[in-house]
């Protein structure tokens, strides 16, 4: 029998820092933006004590802050947390090759052709990561990525859910709906309008309901997902099909010179992560949000694929000439680049 065994970090990033401060354990822990919580920002992550306030992700930090005015409020760190990714990965990659890398805290694992117990394996995944980390993680194994996925944030922090087809009755169905893998907001709200609030509700309701309502693909999705149907495979090697940066202003700017430099800043970053991946790109778009939060795109094409920065900067700013910026203020800036090329390698001949 298939066996996908999905791993999910505790509270990462505000793990790491407690790990490096000791003195940040047992208080309220919030990481986002620049750290302050009286600037623009949103929050990246709160530990298990920030979110008895009912601090979470993609909250505003100001939001957070009148939620818990005592919380210890950081910036995010990329650099600390890519390392200790990188580390905690390498542990299960002493387990088996067969991963599929989903996020900076979290993977899916395919043990089918493991001996070992679900329990021996997880008991090893979790005694290496604290080995390597100090840090802890919650894992879910079940017989497919959906069911894993569940598993892993029922029994968080430091937990072990093992889920079988005979369990998703009893265990899943009274379940609030937002708790099923690929359920937005969105999705719930439209579905709790439908009367429909919980996994065993949505499996009572018919496809064709459902069809009708978020279209064939999405509408199946949500009909085999209820019960637990999941046949998607773990992908190892996947091409990314575009980079992209984006800043947030601490206060909305008129002054075109400092827009222009905030666009070749980010250019630069952008580039530096084509460079880093090995990609040229033929699209370069920008993006401008403004004070009222109305947001716009402009986008040019390359005639060949372009890796260098003068050339990706001036394709930018050729976007921002189509840009109307005359007495508008500008909350957010961003560029990306997209219809990726691989740069090919050329080794010498022998």
């Amino acid at each position: 029998m298939r066996r996908i065994l999905h791993i999910d970090m505790d509270a990462f990033f505000a793990a790491v820092e407690e790990k490096r401060d000791p003195s940040l354990k047992g208080k309220p822990v919030v990481i986002g933006g620049m750290g302050d919580p009286t600037k623009r920002g949103v929050v990246s992550t709160a530990n298990y004590e920030a979110r008895k306030f009912g601090i979470h992700s993609a909250m505003p930090l100001r939001t957070a802050y009148k939620l818990c005015p005592k919380a210890v409020f950081l910036p995010v760190d990329d650099e600390a947390y890519m390392a200790a990714s990188h580390r905690f990965k390498s542990v299960l990659l002493s387990i088996t090759t067969i991963m599929e890398d989903v996020g900076i805290d979290e993977a899916f694992l395919d043990i089918s052709d493991e001996t070992d117990s679900n329990e021996t394996l997880a008991e090893r995944i979790k005694a290496g990561i604290f080995k390597e980390t100090g840090l802890t993680c919650s894992i879910g194994i079940a017989p497919n990525k959906l069911l894993a996925k569940i598993a892993s944030d029922m029994q968080k922090p430091n937990g072990l859910t093992v889920l079988t087809t005979d369990d998703i009755e009893g265990r899943l169905w009274h379940m609030q709906i937002g708790k099923l893998y690929g359920i937005g907001p969105k999705t719930e709200e439209h579905l709790k309008a439908m009367n429909i609030a919980t996994i065993g509700q949505l499996v009572s309701s018919s496809v064709e309901i459902l069809v009708q309502r978020f279209g064939p693909s999405y509408g199946c999705y949500l009909h085999e997902a209820a019960r637990g149907i999941d046949d998607s495979p773990l992908v190892t090697h996947w091409e990314p099909k575009s980079f992209s940066r984006e800043t947030t202003f601490q206060e909305d700017v008129k002054n075109w010179q400092i827009i222009a430099k905030t666009i070749a800043d980010l250019t630069k970053n952008v580039v530096s992560d084509l460079s880093r991946k090995g990609y040229s790109a033929r699209s370069i778009t920008l993006k401008i949000r403004y004070s009222d939060f109305r947001t716009i795109t402009r986008a040019c094409s390359a005639h060949e694929a372009v890796e260098k920065e003068d050339e990706i900067r001036r394709l930018a700013f050729s976007c921002l000439k189509r840009v109307d910026l005359m007495g508008k203020r500008v909350r957010l800036v961003g560029v990306r680049v997209g219809n990726l090329e691989k740069i090919a390698i050329f080794s010498p001949p022998v």
